[in-house]
This record gives C-alpha cells, sequence and structure tokens, in this order.
C-alpha cells in the first residue's frame, strides 16, 4: 500500500530515473549491462503503462530475467512484449 502510493507521488522524470538506477545495478554484471542500455535508449519514450510493467519487471530475480532475455527459458506471458523488445536491442 505504502509502495502503490509511492509511485502515484512520483513524477515521471523521478521514476524515469529510479528505473534507470536500478537498471544498473543488477545482481549480476550482464543484467546491468542489459538493462542499463535498454533503459538508456527506451525509458524516455515509454507510456506510464510501459513504465509501470518494466517497473514490476525489475523486481523480478536477475538470473530468470537473464534466461528470459536470452532465450533460454520462456518468460512469462505478461513480461512476453517487454522480453522480446529487450532481447531485440541486443540482437542488431
Amino acid at each position: 500500500m505504502i509502495e502503490a502510493q509511492a509511485d502515484l507521488e512520483e513524477s515521471r522524470e523521478i521514476r524515469i530515473k529510479r528505473l534507470t538506477m536500478r537498471s544498473m545495478r543488477r545482481g549480476i554484471k550482464e543484467m546491468d549491462i542489459l538493462l542499463s542500455g535498454f533503459a538508456a535508449a527506451n525509458l524516455a519514450e515509454m507510456t506510464d503503462a510501459q513504465l509501470g510493467e518494466y517497473d514490476h519487471l525489475l523486481r523480478e530475480n536477475d538470473q530468470d530475467l537473464y534466461q528470459w532475455v536470452t532465450g533460454q527459458a520462456p518468460a512469462p506471458e505478461r513480461f512476453n512484449a517487454l522480453i522480446d523488445e529487450i532481447s531485440r536491442t541486443y540482437q542488431k
């Protein structure tokens, strides 16, 4: 409940900065690299709903995220589009 209230009071600019920082400070170096690059290239252009989904994605375990992004394991359906977008960022 407190987290939801904080989200309502958080400006878009602060939210993007927070998500960028969380993208850079992960548990494993590979995810730091993958997510910080994606964040720098995409967060400013994302809608509030997309930022919310990215925020939820960042709450997932790094090992799971790494496997989803690299295609080693299927991502949960709710994250499929976002994981595909992150993966495409590094397949160019």
